[in-house]
Order: C-alpha cells, then sequence, then structure tokens
C-alpha cells in the first residue's frame, strides 16, 4: 500500500463518512475508490449488452469440455 497525500474538501469527507458509516477517512475514501471502480466495471459489462454472439448452447458450454468430467 502506498502512501499519498490529498486535500479534500472536509465537507464532502464527511458526508461521504455518513452516507457510508464509515469510522475512519481511510476507510471511507478506500470504499468510495472500490465502489467507482465496480461501477465502471458494470458500466463496460452493460454496453456490451447484445453486442456479442453466442455460437454454443448454454448446456454445451457447461457439459461439452470432456476434460472436466
Amino acid at each position: 500500500m502506498s502512501r499519498t497525500t490529498i486535500t479534500l474538501p472536509s465537507d464532502l469527507l464527511d458526508e461521504l463518512m455518513a452516507e457510508i458509516k464509515a469510522k475512519s477517512k481511510t476507510e471511507a475514501v478506500i470504499t468510495a475508490i472500490r465502489d467507482e471502480i465496480k461501477s465502471k466495471k458494470m458500466e463496460r459489462i452493460r454496453s456490451m449488452a447484445g453486442t456479442m454472439e453466442f455460437t454454443k448452447s448454454a448446456d454445451r458450454l457447461r457439459h461439452g469440455d470432456k476434460r472436466l468430467g
């Protein structure tokens, strides 16, 4: 983990801590960063909806590989 010094508006940080019920400023910021990353990944996945074509059925994908037993 690395240390970083940043300047944040106290009212914004206080609101974040209250909203997510964080016990520390560090916990609040880490949680907010993780949530933002997760949100961006979900957006990317949603944007691909309807753009992929599958040629195999779910059953064939699930049971078609003989290496899996």
